[in-house]
Order: C-alpha cells, then structure tokens, then sequence
C-alpha cells in the first residue's frame, strides 16, 4: 500500500511502499475512504509532540470500511463504514480507567502517534475504539468528526450549561462546534487572527451573532470560551472576556507558553481547564448529536501524496473548516 510516513530527522512525509497490516486479536482491517489533517498532525511533525514512535504514519481522523476481521473480532460486519479516532486503546486497569477517566490512561495509545495512523490506504484498529459513521456524511466530509469534531465536543461539554460561548481559532473544530452550539440554542462569539476578515464571514455563516480578531473583546460577557489555537496568550484574553463563574477551555494537545497575568483576570471563580484526548463516551454521545444536528463540513481535499501540501496549507493558515486527504 501507498503511505506517508515521518522519519527520524525528517521535518517532511516520505511516500513509501508498505505492506498492508495484519489485524491482530479484536482488530480490524480498514481500506481508508479519507483521513482529516489535524493540527496535532503537524505538532508531531514539526516536532512539538516528541514522544510519537519513529517511523510514523500520521494521521488520527480516519474513515474506511472494514474489509479483514482479526481474531476475536466480532462486533462489526465487512463492509461496515467506520471511524478510527485519536485513542486508539487503553488498558482498563490502571486508576485513571478504573475511574472512568480512560482519558487520561497511563499506558493508553494514540492513533497516528504511538501507533501507525491514516495517511495511508489501509489501517488497523481495535474493534471497541471505532465508530460507526452517521449516514448523511460522505466519507471526506465525515473524517474531520473524529478529532476536530470529538474533541471539540468534549471540550464544548467541559464549557458547561452557559448562553453565550466564545471560540478563539475559527478552523476544523471551532467551524463544527459553531453550528452544534447554535443548534443548542447558545450564542457564539467567534475569535479569529486579527483581520482575517473571510474567516470571520465564515463564523457568521455558520451562525455566530459576532465575530472579530483576537484582539477585540466581545460585545457581552461570556460564561465561557473555548481556545481552540495553539497560542498561549489567549488565554488572558479569554480570562478577560468570560464573566464571572466563567470558564476557559484550553482545547489542543499543544499550545506556547502562557504568559504571566494580573490575579484579578482569573478572581470571581473563574477557571482554567485542560482537554486531554477523549473518551468512548465522549464519541458515541458525539455521533449522535452529529447525526441530530445537520453539521456541515467545510472540506479541502487533498490526494495522499500531497499530504505536505495539505500539511503547510494548514501550518499558514490557508484551510477553511477542514483538511481531508483520500488515498
């Protein structure tokens, strides 16, 4: 099979020939219909996120269908469309899963980072960890629900019960979250790059009451706000923005250092939370609401081999919604 793969001292993916992976025990094999480009795709590559095996497939928003069936591999029939998202396993006995919290798993693995991903025609993955794909959704326009779309979910959960949201960073999971917020009835407040005026026609297309730069402070007070860039001094601004009681999310994997800031920004019970990967819970509870909510995806399509395309038209801000590459 034809993947893109990370080497050892490489800051660019390398077409290579492979072999197709063996399902193992409770595995199945996938034939890739798409893979979304995430963000964590290019901390990985670029080096931010340093402990990803070597060499790599990249790539953790897959959708295919099953075409092999390992041992003990029961709860899926061939041909069935799924999705592989970011938590690929967990190992169900550590305390962190004994409490619920397999998020946070000691010895969990992670799909395109600890173990072969996406970027590339064939994939693995163990049957428990994968989901069926709503219909509604064509292949490439359902890829990007299995990070942007999960993750911003749980981190819109975290954000609690309040009206008015803000998200800071208008990409792939700010553009679903958008539309799953106005479905639920609540005000979103759209944070983009300062003076990227087309992002933010986009965040009121997708139903934002406002949208402005950065820079801006929204019109009302927010009960929270969502950071969905990887840049820490958001998060005083998003302190400043969210009311009383309020919340910031720090949604990625990854973000530059937080400057220092003023008691008084983060006094009135305000709080700063961390999102960390995902659950299974977290994924069907998603799949659901994507099936009730008439999510659409902004897509760019890439073929596979241009993943270093796709990658550095993300890196420069060039993506509007979603990256996707088909095999």
């Amino acid at each position: 099979m034809l993947a893109m793969v990370l080497e050892k001292g490489k800051t660019l993916l390398s077409e290579r020939d492979m072999p197709v992976p063996v399902p193992g025990r409770h595995q199945v094999l996938i034939r890739i219909e798409a893979c979304g480009v995430c963000r964590t795709d290019l901390h990985i590559v670029d080096g931010e996120l340093t402990e990803s095996k070597l060499p790599l497939v990249p790539g953790h928003e897959i959708v295919g269908r099953i075409v092999e069936k390992g041992p003990g591999a029961d709860k899926f029939t061939k041909g069935t469309r799924v999705g592989v998202p970011w938590l690929a396993r967990t190992c169900g006995q550590c305390r962190y899963c004994r409490k619920g919290l397999e998020n946070l798993c000691d010895r969990a693995l992670f799909t395109g980072y600890t173990v072969d991903g996406g970027y590339a025609e064939y994939t693995t993955a163990w049957q428990d960890y994968i989901y069926e794909i709503p219909e509604g959704y064509s292949s490439p326009e359902a890829s990007p629900l299995l990070c942007a779309g999960l993750i911003g979910y749980r981190s819109y959960r975290m954000a609690g019960p309040g009206e008015k949201i803000g998200l800071y960073g208008f990409g792939a999971a700010a553009h679903i979250i958008c539309q799953l917020a106005v479905y639920d009835g609540k005000k979103v407040f759209a944070f983009t790059r300062d003076g990227d005026r087309e992002k933010q026609e986009f965040a009121r297309a997708l139903g934002a009451v406002w949208a402005s730069g950065s820079g801006s402070a929204p019109p009302e007070p927010l009960d929270a706000a969502i950071i969905f860039a990887p840049a820490g001094h958001l998060v005083p601004k998003a302190l400043s923005a969210v009311d009383k009681a309020g919340s910031v999310i720090c949604a990625g994997i990854y973000m530059s250092r937080i400057p220092a800031f003023s008691y008084d920004l983060i006094w009135w019970e305000k709080e700063i939370k961390s999102v960390a990967n995902l659950t299974r819970e977290d994924g069907h509870s998603f799949m659901k609401a994507a099936a009730a909510c008439p999510i659409r995806l902004h897509i760019t399509t890439y073929p596979l081999k241009e993943a270093n395309r796709a990658l550095n038209d993300l890196r420069n801000g060039k993506i509007k919604g979603a990256a996707v590459l088909v095999p």
